[in-house]
């Protein structure tokens, strides 16, 4: 039986020593995978919404990512739950971040990230505490979505979310036994949603919801830090957690190993598109496909792509926003066989509105296949992708997974090209280098070092 005592002992057990020297190099990697997703999301809409909200009360504490002199927001710094709350968001935003491939359930590690260095820079910690706090909540978070999926119940992944950035944050923050118990009752207790944002016509907060996760999960953190007692029998109470939320489960740890089964994203598209997106593309330019002739495209995939993205969760053929978009397979595969590549510029209000990939859309049928499911449920992300043209003629690609996978990691040089790519616009070459220098040496620095590179 899984209990707040089981996290903690976990969580408290756990030291940078422990932590293999591959472990350690993939968290660096997730760190700078997370900071470029979130420069390339610093001027998005819903996000400054976010900065407006966080800076209208202003606080003290914590840097706000990218509150340099040439950003619009209001305020340079927050409380620790405000600057989780803004710097989550923008990890999360632009759908490109990170995902942990469990059978039932696919939550986003790098979640957690934003809100652990929060309180890292806020508790003046070590690069060793931070990756070790990180290690700690995408252990955490990936043996819930493992052992404990909530999708099908009704629940949203940040349900799991809240938990492990409450393990995490309490982790780097010191927190005792009994008050990380706390602080993980009081987070699984109080902030468990629902799984409509992703469902039905989809909208911002689906972009949002893990950074109200993130800051829920800090604050908690801090209630417990200062001593407030929580439920410490979240799990196993009387309508506890495995009452009400998840059913019955036993969760397994280990030194922060399930880091090796997450997958960095290579197409700004939801998790499950991506096999079908970097298939399509290879498709449209080994068979130079003219979109103009195209009959029809047929994608076959998994039960949890079909439900999610591939209208078993509501319509995804009427797509007007962003947020509709990258939650749409009919859309990323059309606008990917026409552009050739699927980055935020394919999610441009115009670009959505234009008739050539709102025609196409229409045509593109999205079948779950048993096969495929049960090849998705052995470690891989299948997708069978069929082009019919107007005169007969027909193509096909088939994919078992894709640059990126666990099965298909990207290597450093792979994820420092992401990195320059997404934080280009932001920041010069010298600066880049700087920020990717400093995460790969955490283990000799400290967050705050870190963090002063964000402005």
């Amino acid at each position: 039986m899984t209990t707040t005592a089981d996290i903690a002992d976990f969580a408290l057990g756990l030291d940078f020593a422990d932590l293999r020297e591959e472990t350690v190099d993939e968290l660096k990697k997730r760190v700078v995978d997370s900071l470029g997703i979130a420069v390339a999301a610093m001027d998005e809409a819903p996000v400054g919404v976010v900065g407006d909200t966080v800076a209208a009360f202003g606080g003290e504490g914590c840097t706000l990512w990218g509150a340099g002199s040439d950003s619009s927001l209001g305020a340079a710094t927050a409380s620790p739950p405000d600057a989780a709350m803004y710097n989550t968001a923008l990890v999360r935003y632009l759908d490109y971040m990170d995902s942990f491939l469990a059978p039932d359930e696919t939550p986003h590690p790098s979640d957690n990230v934003a809100g652990i260095v929060a309180c890292g820079e806020y508790a003046d910690a070590s690069g060793e505490d931070l990756l070790t706090a990180i290690g700690v909540a995408y252990e955490v978070q990936g043996a819930l979505a493992w052992a404990a999926p909530v999708r099908d119940r009704g629940w949203d992944h940040v349900t799991h979310t809240v938990i492990s950035a409450a393990t995490g944050a309490g982790t780097i923050l010191g927190l005792d036994r009994e008050s990380l118990r706390s602080a993980i009752g009081i987070a699984g207790t109080a902030h468990n949603a629902l799984r409509v944002t992703r469902t039905g016509g989809i909208s911002e907060w689906k972009g949002i919801a893990s950074a109200n996760a993130a800051r829920n999960a800090v604050y908690s953190a801090f209630l417990a830090k200062h001593g407030l007692a929580g439920p410490t029998n979240l799990f196993e109470g009387q309508k506890g957690w495995k009452q009400v939320v998840s059913g019955e489960f036993e969760a397994e740890f280990s030194p922060a190993e399930r880091v090796h089964d997450v997958m960095t994203k290579k197409y700004v598209a939801e998790t499950y598109a991506q096999s079908a997106v970097e298939g399509v593309i290879e498709l449209a330019e080994r068979e130079t496909v003219d979109p103009d002739e195209v009959a029809g495209i047929r994608l076959d995939t998994f039960a949890g792509a079909k439900l999610i993205i591939g209208g078993g969760e509501g319509n995804r053929y009427e797509v007007e926003t962003k947020a509709q978009a990258d939650h749409s397979l009919p859309y990323m595969l059309a606008a990917a066989l026409i552009d050739r590549e699927m980055t935020s510029a394919q999610y441009d209000p115009e670009r959505i509105r234009r008739d050539d990939v709102q025609n196409l859309l229409r045509k593109v049928d999205v079948s779950a296949d048993d096969e495929l499911t049960a090849r998705f449920e052995d470690g891989e992300m299948p997708a069978v992708v069929a082009v019919e043209m107007t005169d007969g003629t027909a193509y096909l690609v088939e994919k078992e997974g894709f640059e990126g996978h666990p099965n298909d990691p990207m290597s450093w040089a792979q994820i420092e090209r992401k990195f320059h790519e997404t934080a280009s616009e932001r920041y010069d070459a010298d600066r880049r280098e700087e920020i990717i220098e400093t995460v790969r040496e955490l283990d000799d620095r400290d967050v705050s070092e870190l963090v002063a590179l964000l402005d």
